[in-house]
């Protein structure tokens, strides 16, 4: 499938493109990982255990504080994504190559990726078994595991996504179909939905949705076009500031919004979605569509939910403040696995990571953790093929910007940061243990306006 041509255009975009594109040549990927499992050892000093984004930043990070030698990853997967380009793949708007490179060139020189699936987690004797027989032991520990997809608690799913008009940004394997689904459309309902669980970039399921009514609008199909987002929330977004512009945009654009409409059912051979109302448990209501979205419901991945470092819900129970263990002092936490009160996000990851890095670097000198995390979290809202309105926000769901301009309103500026600069600053600074989000742009930008 070609991919959609972007709107942004115009000798300035054309050239900030070019000039990202060139400064990654230049960077280049990260250098090849060429150490072999076969030369695991049974102890280190740090284990990290996931290769997404919170597992391989602080591997780069830790690396530089104890030697890669005393470092290991456990992933299991050949493959390493950066995700949060996925809603524009399944838009058009970007190619699903140019989110994967190999595991093993993310890997940082020289540390241990150990290729295997954690199966066990016993913090009281420091080790963990994986699912090949091995058991490795710690002397600190950072669990990076991610989230859980679990489409299968939708009746009809996964299966479904063999029937053509539904697809998923959140998997490899059902974006591409989210695109497909989007060209074929020809008339009728487009359902986008959210679940009754957390989430991980919790602005995505709204996301297609925009970019979905632009492409009608684009090919002329927005009349035939009945555009639905059935959210089991009971807001369009968390934070006020954004929420009264994307209401702005919704009333716009013509775009239905129902709120506690939790999807438990796809009958994806009569081309159905099944609906619960929250507010009155038991009470369904089936639409049919001509295209679907569906975003899963989520959670913490099976190892952790019957796991000692598990809160009650299954997260790793940590402090929100430095994401030490709140009972093992030498387990710590990072991103979506946690039960960190903030949304799930690579960006809130990047800042999570600075301060990890310092945590864990003053524990080892049996010190008491100063650095702080307040919660930061972004999460660009693209509204269109050109257009994107930058929510930054903390625990308490106030805004926490870093330009020195109403973030709120729609912008091509932030648009290109989300397609371009923000996949250059992944794979060649983040990753590498180099970006801690953008604290000390905002602290440029605001004394520079003071």
């Amino acid at each position: 499938m070609t991919p959609l041509a972007t709107a942004v255009s115009g000798p300035r975009a054309r050239l900030f493109a070019c000039f990202l594109r060139l400064g990654t040549q230049q960077a280049g990927p990260l250098r090849l990982h060429t150490g072999a499992s076969l030369a695991a050892k049974n102890h280190y000093e740090v284990l990290v255990l996931g290769g997404g984004s919170g597992g391989i930043t602080m591997a780069a990070r830790m690396k530089r504080r104890v030697g890669a030698e005393n470092v290991a990853v456990v992933e299991p997967s050949e493959r390493h994504f950066y995700q949060p380009i996925w809603t524009l793949v399944g838009a058009g708007a970007k190619q699903l190559s140019s989110s994967g490179r190999p595991t093993a060139s993310v890997i940082p020189s020289g540390v241990e990726w150990i290729k295997a699936r954690v199966i066990e987690l016993n913090p009281d004797k420091n080790c963990i078994h994986t699912d090949n027989g091995k058991e490795i032991s710690y002397k600190y520990l950072i669990i990076a595991l991610g989230i859980q997809l679990d489409y299968e608690k939708i009746k009809g799913l996964p299966e479904g996504f063999e029937h053509p008009k539904i697809g998923s940004n959140y998997s490899v394997k059902t974006v591409e179909k989210t695109w497909k689904a989007l060209q074929d459309f020809k008339e009728g309902n487009a359902i986008f939905t959210f679940p009754n669980t957390p989430v991980k970039c919790a602005g995505a399921p709204q996301k297609i949705m925009y970019l979905s009514e632009a492409y009608f609008r684009k090919t002329g199909k927005r009349s035939k076009a009945n555009i639905i987002f059935n959210t089991s929330l009971g807001a369009i977004f968390g934070v006020k500031k954004y929420a009264a512009a994307l209401q702005e945009i919704i009333q716009e654009r013509d775009l239905t919004v129902n709120y506690k409409q939790n999807l438990i059912e796809v009958r994806a051979d009569r081309q159905e979605a099944v609906f619960e109302n929250l507010d009155k448990p038991g009470e369904t209501q089936v639409i049919s569509y001509e295209m679907l979205h569906v975003t899963p419901p989520m959670s913490p991945p099976d190892v952790l939910k019957t796991s000692p470092v598990a809160d009650a819900a299954g997260w790793v129970d940590v402090d929100k403040e430095t994401l030490q263990h709140k009972k093992y002092p030498n387990v710590f936490g990072i991103g979506d696995c946690t039960n960190l009160p903030t949304s799930k996000t690579a960006a809130a990851v990047a800042a999570q990571s600075g301060i990890l890095d310092r945590t864990i670097s003053l524990v080892m000198k049996n010190q008491t953790p100063t650095k702080k995390y307040d919660g930061y979290t972004s999460c660009p809202l693209v509204t269109g093929y050109n257009r994107v309105i930058l929510a930054e926000f903390d625990y308490n769901a106030q805004p926490l910007e870093t330009f020195p301009f109403d973030q709120s309103k729609e912008r091509l500026s932030m648009y290109l940061m989300k397609a371009d600069l923000m996949p250059f600053l992944y794979w060649n600074m983040m990753l590498r243990g180099y970006w801690g989000g953008p604290a000390i742009l905002r602290k440029l930008f605001h004394l520079g306006m003071s």
